[in-house]
């Protein structure tokens, strides 16, 4: 899917958002200059994987400092480390720089399990690329959750509050 069809997709299923358009980013540092002024939850985005050939996406805050083994842990993926590019245009039809949890509408298998920070859904608006690393697009965190149930795609809610047991 293009952007511009993930974004038609939003408009049919009525769900309001904002999308602007930018110099592609490619670090949450790149992205914090050109983006940062907009309100709301600003994110990162891991592609991981681990020995098995599992793979996760995981939204974040955009500040979060992540452990891979605590994230491994806390996802129940054991040891993860980040996907390669060809995973990354394989499963989900990106290039590096544009992850997002928009990018499971590309999963067509639904190998990849989609996992989101609860933090990320504390604000007004979420801030995530729409499938392209030159565009942001602002969403409420409940029309994001309701996006991913109307592609029938389970979305797994991650604590940072609590530690891994």
């Amino acid at each position: 899917m293009t952007a511009d069809a993930l974004l038609a997709s939003l408009d049919a299923l009525g769900l309001a958002h904002t999308t602007v358009d930018h110099a592609p980013v490619y670090t949450v540092e790149e992205a914090r200059r050109l983006t940062g002024h907009l309100v709301g939850v600003h994110t990162k985005n891991l592609f991981l994987r681990n020995r098995k050939g599992r793979m996760w996406l995981v939204t974040l805050l955009a500040d979060r400092a992540v452990d891979l083994r605590d994230l491994g842990a806390r996802i129940g993926a054991g040891r993860v480390s980040f996907a390669s590019e060809r995973r990354l245009a394989e499963h989900l039809g990106l290039r590096p720089g544009s992850v997002t949890p928009f990018a499971v509408v590309n999963d067509r298998a639904g190998a990849v399990e989609l996992w989101i920070d609860e933090a990320v859904l504390a604000g007004p608006t979420v801030w995530v690329h729409p499938l392209t690393c030159d565009r942001s697009t602002g969403i409420a965190p409940g029309d994001l959750l309701r996006w991913a149930e109307a592609i029938g795609r389970e979305v797994h809610l991650l604590s940072f509050e609590e530690p891994v047991g």
